[in-house]
């Protein structure tokens, strides 16, 4: 089991906001700009990628150099950059597929070699089950080993396939009709998508950024490259729009920040089906030193388990005891992303503000699926993968870290192996009353603040070994078969005794008879004691 740990905070902040107001002019402007940059930046991918791992500094000034003809050197910088980010995404998310089709052979391969039926374990899957499932899945290896050798290929040789736009809206072109949509509002969407409208931030200069400039006033203007230099309103080639913007969440802190001069960058781009423009800022946030674990669990914590569509969460005291009733938070995750983000949004805020309110820290699983959603590990239980699926693991985690922090509530992360299957079978039935009716999702979030708080999941733990049995373990050493009496009663122990026994009682202590009946036959017997007599 890895140990828990709190969960450091964000590396840097990123509000929207939306360009009110803009006049036909201002989007014609910006379209231009962006479609300009946009062409650059393609470019410049392609030469990253021709590059591969062998990229070196002086070629990326290179890069800068030819790019900076045709806008200026800072527009140059953040097309460099960003494509150089695109280009080890696309690097790390082809190691990810290697690792992923592997993993795919090797399951492959070992059901492959088992005979049919042969049952599985926890830790290895069985055979298949008929023949006819064991032809299909030994023609799929061979599709996966042919993927897995093309994909280590490129690889090694540095290719890395990019599309600037995104592959899921490129496919789409070539099926409008399910997508239900027009050629016209594709290539809308497609060139929306492939604009580069994106510059860095640099402190020192005015406002911190001199490409995309905001004023605390909110006037938003922007340096044009030199091909479009004529299209200025402005003195210095800028160009200034008649919308002006406001940023309602973490207003004050980007008002600190451009008040001082600090670098912020901007990305602004345009909604095609609503038919709006935002303007996103971003800034790196200094790194905070987080709060030792002892002291994120001094006072108790929220234990929070995750589920597709809600939270459970309990309260535990300092000792792991449940304290109080379940709580839960729904959330549907139907529809739009900006839906199901608002949803979990909303489910957050009202964990933390509960928490915040008793001063407690809240821990989660550190889950993680990204490797765990295919069909060789899970068989046949497509419910079962799509709720895998379903389970917004990364958002969710996102989210939390960001809110949290921002609120100054740690946020505890755990081991998540059994907690559900431990959870449910050591506290779901003893916290079911005649009024409660305990889920196995409130016993997981049990059993995940238990082990937040150090303690182990089973609500007893075996005594000391002095104290089991007979004060070092159990007897095992039995009498011989030819020993004397040894089918016989356990002798009496002599000694004072810890509770009175009535006369006559004391010598068949091991009698059933003598011990449950009162006035039975043992009593009547020829060897029964008499009483003293009261004269002597």
């Amino acid at each position: 089991m890895a140990v828990p740990f709190v969960v450091p905070g964000p590396s840097g902040v990123a509000v929207r906001t939306r360009l009110k107001g803009l006049a036909g002019e201002d989007e014609k402007v910006l379209r231009l700009v962006g479609d300009h940059l946009g062409s650059l930046a393609s470019r410049d991918l392609r030469t990253r990628c021709a590059a591969g791992p062998d990229h070196d500094g002086e070629q990326w000034a290179r890069r800068k150099r030819v790019l900076t003809e045709g806008s200026s050197s800072r527009w140059a910088g953040s097309v460099t950059r960003a494509t150089h980010d695109q280009w080890a995404l696309a690097r790390r998310g082809q190691l990810a597929h290697i690792q992923s089709l592997r993993a795919g052979v090797r399951t492959i391969a070992h059901r492959l070699s088992l005979p049919l039926g042969e049952k599985g374990s926890k830790r290895a899957p069985g055979g298949y089950r008929s023949r006819r499932e064991w032809h299909a899945k030994a023609r799929r290896l061979h599709v996966l080993e042919d993927r897995l050798q093309a994909a280590q290929a490129d690889w090694q040789a540095g290719v890395v396939h990019v599309v600037r736009g995104g592959k899921r809206l490129l496919t789409t072109r070539h099926h409008l009709e399910e997508a239900q949509s027009t050629e016209e509002e594709w290539h809308r969407r497609w060139r929306a998508e492939r604009r580069f409208l994106q510059a860095d931030g640099e402190s020192g200069k005015r406002y911190g950024n001199e490409t995309i400039r905001v004023t605390p006033d909110g006037e938003v203007s922007i340096r044009l490259p030199a091909p479009l230099a004529h299209l200025a309103n402005a003195a210095h080639g800028r160009y200034v729009l008649a919308a002006t913007v406001s940023f309602a969440h973490r207003g004050g802190q980007w008002a600190d920040r451009v008040t001082a001069n600090r670098a912020v960058a901007y990305r602004v781009h345009e909604d095609t089906d609503r038919g709006r423009w935002y303007v996103t800022a971003s800034w790196t946030l200094p790194p905070t030193r987080t709060v030792p674990l002892e002291t994120a669990r001094a006072d108790g914590l929220v234990g929070v388990d995750t589920n597709a569509d809600h939270l459970a969460a309990w309260r535990m005291d300092r000792h792991g005891n449940p304290v109080g009733a379940p709580l839960r938070f729904d959330y549907d995750l139907t529809g739009t992303a900006p839906h199901r983000d608002a949803q979990i949004r909303h489910a957050l805020i009202r964990l933390l503000h509960w928490a915040g309110r008793h001063r407690l820290a809240v821990a989660v699983e550190d889950l993680d699926f990204t490797t765990e959603k295919s069909r060789e590990k899970h068989g046949r239980g497509r419910r079962f993968r799509d709720l895998v699926s379903g389970l917004p693991t990364f958002r969710l985690r996102f989210r939390l870290v960001g809110m949290a922090a921002e609120l100054g509530i740690p946020v505890i992360a755990v081991d998540p192996a059994y907690t559900s299957r431990w959870g449910a079978q050591h506290w779901q039935e003893p916290l079911t009353g005649n009024t409660r009716k305990t889920t196995r999702h409130e016993g997981a979030a049990v059993a995940i603040g238990r082990r937040a708080l150090g303690h182990s999941i089973r609500r007893r733990t075996a005594p000391p070994r002095i104290h089991q049995s007979d004060g070092c373990g159990h007897r095992t050493v039995q009498a011989g078969s030819v020993a004397p009496g040894r089918e016989g009663h356990r002798p009496r122990m002599p000694g004072p005794r810890t509770r009175s026994v009535p006369p006559g009682r004391g010598v068949n202590v091991v009698d059933q008879n003598t011990q449950h009946r009162p006035g039975c036959s043992a009593e009547q017997e020829f060897w029964q004691q008499d009483s003293l007599p009261l004269s002597l």
